[in-house]
C-alpha cells in the first residue's frame, strides 16, 4: 500500500500552512481531502514538491483542494525524487489531478528513481 510518511492532513488555508509548516526549506505536498474531517483516511489529488520552500508552494494552491500533506526534504533532489515515488505510487496521471511527470529542474540530469523517462 502507498504510503506518503508526510505530516497532516491539515485544512489548506494560509494560517494552517503557518502554523504547521514553519521551515524554509525544500520539500513535498500532496493536496486532497478526508472524508471525515483530519482524522479519516486522506484521499490523494495532486502531488508536488518545493525545491526552496515548501510553505510557499502550497500557498499557491490555497482555494484550489480542502487538505494538503506535507514533509521536509534534505536537498532539492532528495524531493525530487520523492515526487517521483509519489506520483508512480498513486496512480500518476490516470488516478492524479498531476497532468505530466515531475519534471526536474533546469540544467538538472536527475533521473527518475522508478522509470526511465529521464534516460
Amino acid at each position: 500500500m502507498a504510503s506518503l510518511n508526510m505530516h497532516g492532513p491539515y485544512n489548506l488555508t494560509n494560517e494552517e500552512i503557518d502554523k504547521h509548516v514553519t521551515e524554509t526549506s525544500p520539500g513535498n505536498y500532496a493536496l486532497g481531502y478526508s472524508k471525515d474531517g483530519v482524522d479519516g483516511p486522506f484521499f490523494v489529488n495532486y502531488v508536488g514538491r518545493s525545491d526552496l520552500d515548501v510553505n510557499d508552494r502550497l500557498k499557491d494552491w490555497v482555494g484550489e483542494y480542502k487538505q494538503f500533506k506535507y514533509s521536509y526534504a534534505t536537498s532539492p533532489k532528495v524531493a525530487f525524487e520523492k515526487e517521483c515515488h509519489n506520483y508512480h505510487e498513486f496512480g500518476e496521471s490516470k488516478k492524479l489531478d498531476n497532468k505530466v511527470h515531475p519534471q526536474r529542474p533546469a540544467k538538472a540530469n536527475w533521473e527518475c528513481p522508478v522509470c526511465d523517462i529521464f534516460d
